[in-house]
């Protein structure tokens, strides 16, 4: 540690984190003037940035909840999610908001960040200043005096995660009591190593819960935060050697990425500094596990959970090494259950599906779908769908997944949001989606198309008609056509017959 100020770094820009909790305190006052009371919404369609850091703590400030959206989304997509939770304010990125102004609820307070040139050039975008009649953040911010209201009990981030619906479902937790306030500092202290001191990189959008979540608690206890804009593997290499970081918030995808550098670039960098490096999101081949564990030491440490159930479990490498695939034991303060179609716990060493609770995290509902929050509880635990079964020892291992959610990249995409739009194209008769092997992103999805007789209709067309409805990241990545699905005697499609052969010679299926 020095004597420095903590400091927040996105890109080449540098800000205190006293200047993050100035901005802040002036945004709690800009919200509540603007009618955001306890309980309520703020909306974040925003890139990594300072702003949705601000926003963040000036919504807890309130006891609102920030709700932050995918900025990949499509229009209609966030229209969907901004009807659902009905903020009172939006907080977005210039670029961000042309493609949505259309869609954007009235009555909704809308505050601009201009896109800083660091995001422009890493994605590619044209100048997008706010519009003469936008209200831009700094400029609001800067005509506010601080808040000076007691802090309301902190609110989660309230974060939307697709269902077998299609539809994107609201998590909405109740606040943190202030056991479970202290219970969620020590999980994020042992398992995602946030000290005081920490130099911290965040290497996910924001709009994950997990980044979110690291964000939030590192925020308020490193010495450095550095915020990802898009992932770079050898600008992360340079960062950690020349900021010395010591813990980092990683998806597999990255570590791929960064092991397709050449040895010459992987060996210019000093990363000694490296003390906790935390993966999540999707599970990591076991080939690339074991390359950076040679290469960075034994400092990976892997998570296993879901936005519902939050942090379930934790694998260091020690534990990995001795037990290949597993993704550890319980969390400290998390109770780990295997359950059989009776929800029924079953004996060690046999697979059912997976239910969890951590104790630092308050209850939660789906929000306006209660019905469906008590589909997913047996006994007070919570599940999302993943079959696996525990060792004699208390070690999870994935095995399947009950639902046939896709993992790519650590993005969780669902299969019936995407057969529902591929069903309203006039030459498909029927298809089916789901995930296939992928090297660098561990699935890809794939679209099973079966044509109306006599319909000419290419991979291209089929690809064409999903993009203009869904986000880039769910369009299928290859489209197969089949003169006939197969089917079972109900006439529902049987996926696992198409699925299998791709995942046949994997190390295990997910």
């Amino acid at each position: 540690m020095t004597d420095a100020p903590a400091t927040i770094r996105v890109g080449a820009r540098e800000r205190t984190r006293e200047d993050v909790f100035a901005a802040a305190r002036r945004a709690a006052a800009g919200f509540a003037a603007l009618g955001v009371r306890e309980g309520d919404t703020v909306a974040l369609l925003l890139r990594n940035d300072f702003a949705f850091l601000e926003a963040t703590q000036a919504a807890n400030a309130v006891g609102a909840y920030t709700v932050p959206l995918n900025w990949h989304s499509r229009p209609d997509e966030i229209a969907y999610m901004l009807a659902d939770c009905a903020p009172r304010v939006l907080v977005v990125h210039s670029d961000l908001l042309e493609p949505v102004r259309s869609v954007l609820p009235d009555g909704m307070a809308v505050r601009v960040v201009e896109t800083p040139p660091d995001l422009a050039d890493a994605f590619g975008l044209p100048d997008a200043a706010p519009g003469a009649g936008d209200v831009a953040w700094e400029e609001w911010l800067a005509g506010i005096p601080p808040s000076e209201e007691p802090p309301r009990p902190p609110r989660a981030s309230f974060i939307y995660t697709s269902g077998t619906t299609g539809r994107p479902k609201g998590v909405r937790r109740l606040p943190a009591d202030p056991a479970q306030a202290a219970a969620m500092r020590t999980l994020f202290r042992e398992v995602y190593g946030c000290r005081e001191g920490m130099r911290g990189f965040v290497g996910g959008p924001l709009y994950h819960a997990s980044p979110n979540a690291f964000a939030r608690q590192g925020l308020a206890v490193a010495d450095l935060l550095v915020l990802s804009t898009r992932f770079d593997p050898e600008g992360l290499l340079a960062d950690i050697e020349q900021h010395r970081l010591t813990t980092l918030v990683m998806v597999p995808t990255f570590f791929v990425k960064l092991l397709k550098l050449p040895p010459e670039v992987r060996r210019r960098y000093d990363l000694s500094s490296l003390e906790w490096v935390i993966h999540t999101g999707a599970p990591c081949p076991p080939a690339v596990k074991r390359a950076m564990i040679e290469w960075w030491g034994p400092v990976l440490v892997e998570t296993y959970g879901g936005t519902e159930m939050g942090v379930a479990t934790v694998c260091t490498s020690r534990d990995w090494l001795e037990r290949p695939g597993t993704v550890g034991r319980a969390a400290p303060g998390a109770t780990v259950r295997i359950l059989d179609e009776a929800r029924r716990e079953v004996p060690a060493g046999t697979s059912g599906e997976i239910f969890a609770r951590t104790a630092a995290y308050a209850d939660f509902t789906y929000h306006g779908r209660d019905d469906e929050r008590l589909a997913v509880e047996a006994d007070g635990l919570v599940t999302c769908g993943d079959v696996g079964y525990l060792d004699r020892d208390g070690f999870l291992f994935l095995n399947d997944r009950k639902r046939d959610m896709i993992i790519s990249g650590g993005v969780n995409i669902y299969p019936a949001e995407i057969e529902a739009v591929l069903h309203g194209h006039p030459a498909i008769r029927d298809c089916a989606v789901f995930g296939v092997p992928d090297e660098e992103y561990g699935e890809q999805v794939f679209a099973a198309v079966e044509a109306e007789p006599g319909a000419v209709l290419s991979p291209d067309d089929v690809r064409r008609f999903a993009g203009d409805k869904l986000a880039a990241f769910k369009v299928p990545r290859t489209v197969r056509f089949y003169e006939a699905l197969p089917r079972e005697e109900s006439g529902k499609i049987f996926n696992r017959r198409l699925r299998d052969p791709f995942w046949a010679e994997r190390d295990r299926a997910i």
